[in-house]
């Protein structure tokens, strides 16, 4: 089943063709126009289109402010150190092992050593 993505500001946009060729509605804060918005007003944008949130701002990760099962699901990617390139392994890993319709309404964690899936 296909799953809409939102893919933030702060990931390469090479992530959204990765998530559409895996046969998923992907769009991107910047095509929108919404680059530069605070979290807190680009949050209720993301949640008014259904949209899984792909991004690297741990802050979307916070389970005290995003419960899961509150929202369609947050994907956070963290990387040592940011690399355009990393990310874009990350996102492939991801979405080799992992159906997002699965995750949704959880909030993941993708790092180099691992897939991390918090549930409410």
């Amino acid at each position: 089943m296909p799953v809409p993505v939102k893919v933030d500001e702060d990931l390469p946009a090479e992530i959204s063709n990765l998530v559409g060729a895996a046969g998923h509605d992907a769009k991107t804060v910047y095509a929108q126009g919404h680059c530069g918005l605070p979290d807190e007003q680009l949050w209720p944008k993301i949640q008014q289109e259904q949209r899984m949130l792909f991004t690297a701002d741990k802050g979307f990760a916070n389970a005290l402010i995003y419960p899961p099962d509150s929202h369609v699901g947050v994907v956070l990617f963290r990387l040592p150190r940011e690399s355009r390139d990393g990310y874009i392994r990350r996102a492939e890993f991801l979405i080799a092992n992992v159906n997002l319709d699965q995750i949704a309404g959880a909030i993941v964690v993708v790092s180099p050593d691992a897939i991390r899936i918090l549930r409410a």
